[in-house]
């Protein structure tokens, strides 16, 4: 088959594209990183560089594959994440509607029929294609986002600097924290993206009539007990979650300059896992659990924190 993979070399791209030149496909990897190029072609798959905000791209690239796969990367600099998300969706639909793509699988997030910013899924309904989209649990490889907050710098980066009142006194002097408006005991599905690769690899070559969707995570378990493997591995057992309020985020968020309509999106979607419905949708549909364990990803995350 003949099969376009978006997303680069990614967390889910790279392992995917493996995958599927091992069983004996022809796999076309879109990226917008001309310097990419080579270490695609290493993989034994054909670059196309260009933008999925590029429509005449798109089509080009999806004329003539039998299976394309879709996603749309988070942006910390958009100043609207709904509406850039409903945008790149767009182009994906009208690309793919130009180019007859018949067998399409699109990564979503397993909150996203409850935030709104997040939810691009119903904008490709009306295609004439078979559609299976992927609702993923919250990632493994989130944690390195955490890795200045774990080391006790505050949570910095693309995401936020907690100094303020309060939450600066509860950081001053400690390591071995991780913060969200989710947390504490609260019960997460988490999921390796080699298992979110592994469940796209299989999708790609089925043909479901009309539009399916698959829920995909690899091991279930309160954060403070993703935070304890974390926090083992690393040399720091006592490592805890702490639960914010979604007013204590978004404080935290928007004097860290993010973007409001982005800030605000950002704690919709921590709530919503926070209140539990999402582990309730992924619960109704019986969807069969990866392979990689926490523990297993704690490894990697050690080797990489001693090294920062």
């Amino acid at each position: 088959m003949k099969i376009v993979v978006t997303g680069s070399l990614g967390n889910i791209s790279k392992p995917l594209t493996e995958m599927l030149i091992a069983r004996g496909h022809a796999v076309t990897v879109v990226s917008s990183d001309a310097k990419k190029q080579a270490d695609i072609e290493s993989l034994g798959a054909t670059a196309a560089i260009g933008s999925i905000a590029d429509v005449a791209f798109l089509s080009s690239t999806f004329k003539g594959a039998d299976a394309v796969y879709t996603m749309i990367p988070l942006s910390f600099t958009e100043p609207d994440l709904g509406d850039y998300m409903h945008r790149m969706a767009l182009n994906y639909k009208q690309a793919l509607k130009e180019a007859n793509t018949k067998r399409v699988v699109l990564l979503s997030g397993w909150a996203a029929d409850l935030v709104k910013a997040e939810n691009v899924e119903y904008l490709f309904d009306g295609l004439e294609a078979s559609i299976t989209i992927m609702r993923p649990g919250a990632f493994y490889t989130n944690f390195y986002q955490s890795m200045d907050l774990i080391k006790g710098k505050g949570l910095t980066g693309k995401f936020l600097t907690l100094r303020y009142s309060g939450l600066g006194t509860l950081l001053s002097g400690k390591t071995g924290l991780l913060m969200g408006n989710y947390g504490g005991d609260d019960r997460i599905v988490f999921v390796s993206p080699k298992d979110i690769a592994a469940a796209v690899a299989e999708e790609v070559l089925l043909l479901p009539e009309g539009k399916t969707i698959r829920y995909v995570g690899s091991e279930e378990m309160t954060c403070n007990e993703a935070a304890k493997i974390i926090g083992t591995a690393i040399g720091k057992p006592w490592l805890k979650w702490i639960l914010l309020s979604d007013k204590e985020m978004l404080q935290g968020l928007k004097m860290a300059k993010l973007p409001e309509k982005l800030a605000e999106t950002l704690v919709e979607m921590q709530a919503a896992m926070h209140s539990g419905k999402t582990l309730e949708n992924f619960h109704r549909n019986h969807p069969k659990m990866g392979k990689v364990k926490l523990a297993d990803f704690a490894k990697e995350f050690a080797e990489a924190y001693h090294k920062k």
